[in-house]
């Protein structure tokens, strides 16, 4: 059953199709359609939960195909468009699966890893609460073990304690050592490897263990700063109701859920099914279920899938969407097909998004003390270059420029301790200097990633 959350108004608020588009546009230079199509399901997501029980129920997410070569934002839209909404998110590629029966990962393995990934979310915002408990406690323990052999509840004690607590808080026993007490698994570590559809016996047999076996506690020697540390998230971990975590997740990944399928070509086979094609097409028919719906049990309880995004991509160079089993194209009813790069959108790449190659190589260097700058000239002809590159081999996008661009600092990355204070200054000269000699057809294997 659908229910509205909390969160659910401010979403709603928020999270605009143009609103979204223009955050992905951050991150992601061009591809306005795929940028969009993310954004209307996205939004159909929000207008689902608005609606009455009985008909939310009925409303199944369209789910996406996004058609285009490597290297041109496939995974990161998908990526961001977790992240800007808090969405559990994992990313699966179709050639790691085989048809049940096999040795291999079964496709409901990305389930109950949408799964893991939501729990661990929902922990993490449930721990975040009781930080400032735990932080109290973890406190207490350490002062505890601090002011051990002074006689308990005596003056002497609690006099010793009120001083190390205001040194503690303070920062300054930081650096001192100290021994705690940790708890430990006595449980064997339990694998039951390559068994497809197995992936989660091995771990609750673990868990048998774990809860048969008495818990043992070893004594560590750490810093007090490490043990704040330790002793905080064992303490965060007793306040949390695991219950109540595990049904929030399970909820969580079952409405909010975008599983990011790549490689969904290197699955579809042209012409007769023999040999290998064989297997391909058993993956395609076990991909059905699961994208159109239906229950797969994980460790930590039943999930349903009617309500999960799908977003497949692949390169479909030697293949076409139309050479994947019909049942399955009529799962992905959306497609949208992304522009390969050109020389304008790589240099946009290198200095318009938020995590922008440029501006990761200035703020590393600046660590060093070195600044850094590039003149537009430079990033013209860099871009320049890569385009050129991947007009002539491989055309891997813009992970071309991350090749580039270590090539390129490769001198400077290298002497930058020694250069702290001064002012390095990039420009289209440097670059060709660098790079344009090796950019020749006979020398492009340097560029092969």
């Amino acid at each position: 059953m659908t229910r509205r959350r909390k969160g659910d108004l401010e979403g709603w608020e928020r999270l605009t199709p143009s609103a979204v588009v223009a955050e992905l546009s951050k991150y992601v230079v061009g591809q306005t359609e795929a940028k969009v199509a993310v954004a209307i399901a996205l939004r159909n997501r929000l207008r689902r939960r608005r609606l009455p029980p009985e008909m939310a129920r009925e409303i199944a997410p369209k789910n996406i195909l996004l058609i285009g070569p490597t290297g041109v934002g496939k995974t990161e839209i998908a990526r961001r468009l977790a992240q800007l909404v808090g969405a559990p998110f994992v990313k699966v590629e179709a050639t790691r699966f085989t048809e049940v029966g096999y040795v291999g990962r079964d496709v409901e393995s990305m389930v109950r890893d949408l799964v893991d990934v939501s729990v661990q979310m929902v922990k993490a915002a449930h721990m975040e609460k009781v930080q400032r408990r735990a932080e109290r406690a973890a406190e207490e323990r350490i002062l505890s073990y601090l002011s051990q052999g002074r006689g308990r509840g005596t003056e002497e004690e609690l006099g010793l304690k009120s001083h190390l607590r205001e040194a503690l808080r303070a920062g300054e026993l930081d650096e001192e050592e100290m021994e705690i007490e940790v708890v430990e698994s006595n449980a064997p570590r339990v694998g039951l490897l390559g068994i497809g559809g197995m992936d989660d016996l091995g771990l609750n047999l673990q868990e048998m263990l774990e809860g048969l076996l008495p818990k043992r506690k070893r004594r560590r020697r750490v810093t007090v700063a490490e043990a704040r540390r330790i002793l905080q998230a064992e303490e965060a971990e007793k306040l949390i109701d695991m219950e109540a975590v595990v049904s929030e997740a399970l909820e969580k990944a079952q409405e909010e859920g975008i599983v990011f399928i790549d490689e969904l070509d290197k699955v579809a086979s042209v012409g007769t099914t023999v040999g290998p094609d064989v297997s391909r097409e058993g993956v395609q028919r076990d991909l059905l279920p699961v994208v159109e719906g239906c229950t797969v049990s994980t460790k930590y309880g039943v999930v349903r899938t009617d309500h999960i995004l799908f977003i497949g991509a692949g390169a479909f160079t030697k293949t076409r969407p139309s050479d994947l089993i019909p049942e399955l194209q009529g799962r992905f009813p959306i497609r949208v097909e992304l522009k390969p790069l050109a020389k304008e959108d790589l240099k946009q790449i290198l200095v318009q998004p938020e995590n922008a190659l440029v501006k990761q190589y200035v703020a590393l260097l600046s660590t060093e003390g070195v600044e850094l700058e590039f003149t537009e000239g430079a990033i013209d002809e860099i871009a320049e270059i890569a385009c050129r590159i991947n007009e002539r081999v491989e055309n891997i996008g813009a992970r071309r420029l991350h090749t580039v661009m270590e090539k390129l600092l490769e001198e400077i990355s290298f002497s930058a301790d020694s250069m702290r204070g001064k002012r390095v200054t990039i420009d289209e000269e440097y670059v060709r200097r660098k790079l344009e000699g090796m950019a020749k057809d006979d020398d492009l294997t340097r560029f092969l990633l």
